[in-house]
């Protein structure tokens, strides 16, 4: 079981984040706000589009860089393509990656580079090989780092990456919550400059408020019984989360969660979208992961074994739109079966803010998690 005296301990919660993953999602907020101000200054705020692109494509290593491209997918929905481009490689080491740009690629399409090293040969090599083709290239990079001198000016326009001012790089940080905000605010100003989504200046202080808000509910000081973060990391203890979506932007928050579930935590999930998921993943809950898959459970002794792993659903729903919905019949399944089930919905307020809402939750219920697993190994 979780212990959950650490959770409601912020010293022994500071000790154990020895890579600065509560500061980062607590100051998340902040990313935005540097980050909308680093887009500012290197120009994107300005753009006067001719017209939308024909696609736009999307390449960076990691979860981040996935996420940004999962996320900006949704928020485009059917105004423009997106694409992110697979890398390729022997390892996942910067030097060993490498992306190909589609061959139908050319000067009606925007290509997008997003990373948290800015040192991978790959990302330049495609950054130039879109400039003799005519796309238009907008990088989003640490300052400084190769990739950002390589673009900067020449092969298409590079944005800093925002940083805390704390920070050193670290390779676990390319997961963390911060890296998401610092890579995809950026973009989401210059895709509402040329018209593919929403995301006016106003509308990105509303998401960094809601932030900042949703941080202040989720932080370390704050119990567990009124903390919607605590409360869900400790709710998937020992379980297999089947993390359930419906609607349009609580997809790709669901899909992250069950990223970063994996890569700060360790820990496995899977994700599906409603109604799609409820024929997916019904066998398992009838399966060895059923709440009362086995008998003898009740005989266990809770001290010297192990306690076996069960489903567990969560649920990720944005505010409903329209009488149509899957949730009932999510319930009833998970119920009919004895599985318990957590619910996620954000407070009224705008498409970007409720996104930000179900993002930070998820991300401090992740951290949350590998904190106590740090904490317990």
């Amino acid at each position: 079981m979780l212990d959950e005296s650490l959770l409601d301990d912020p010293e022994a919660l500071a000790r154990v984040d020895r890579r600065g993953l509560l500061r980062g999602a607590a100051e998340a907020g902040a990313r935005v706000r540097t980050a909308a101000r680093h887009a500012t200054e290197a120009g994107l705020a300005e753009i006067k589009a001719d017209g939308r692109p024909r696609a736009v494509l999307i390449a960076g290593p990691g979860t981040a860089a996935a996420g940004v491209a999962d996320l900006l997918t949704a928020l485009a929905g059917a105004a423009c393509p997106v694409t992110r481009l697979r890398s390729s490689g022997v390892a996942p080491a910067p030097g060993a990656l490498r992306w190909t740009l589609p061959g139908w690629a050319g000067s009606v399409d925007l290509l997008l580079l997003v990373t948290t090293d800015g040192s991978e040969p790959g990302l330049a090599l495609l950054a130039e090989q879109a400039y003799r083709r005519g796309c238009t290239v907008v990088a989003v990079a640490p300052q400084n780092s190769p990739l950002s001198e390589s673009i900067g000016g020449v092969h298409g326009l590079a944005v800093p990456m925002a940083t805390a001012p704390y920070e050193e790089y670290d390779e676990s940080s390319a997961a963390g919550p911060g890296a998401l905000w610092a890579l995809l605010t950026p973009l989401l100003v210059l895709l509402d400059r040329v018209g593919l989504l929403t995301a006016s200046p106003d509308a990105l202080r509303l998401v960094a408020d809601r932030l900042d808000r949703t941080a202040e509910r989720c932080g370390p000081a704050i119990a567990t019984y009124s903390n919607p973060a605590k409360t869900l990391a400790s709710e998937l203890a020992d379980s297999l989360p089947l993390v359930w979506t419906e609607g349009q932007y609580a997809g790709p928050a669901g899909r992250r969660f069950a990223a970063v579930l994996a890569e700060l935590a360790g820990r496995p999930a899977l994700c599906a979208e409603l109604p799609e998921a409820l024929p997916a993943h019904g066998v398992l809950l009838a399966g060895a992961f059923a709440a009362g898959a086995d008998p003898d459970d009740f005989f266990r002794d809770r001290v010297d074994e192990p306690q076996p792993m069960h489903a567990r659903v969560v649920l990720l729903r944005d505010r409903p739109t329209g009488g149509l919905s899957a949730a009932p019949t999510a319930r009833e399944l998970a119920l009919s079966h004895d599985t318990a089930i957590s619910e996620l919905e954000p407070e009224e307020g705008g498409e970007l803010e409720n996104l930000a809402e179900l993002l930070a939750i998820t991300d401090f219920a992740a951290v949350y998690l590998a904190l106590a697993s740090a904490g317990r190994s």
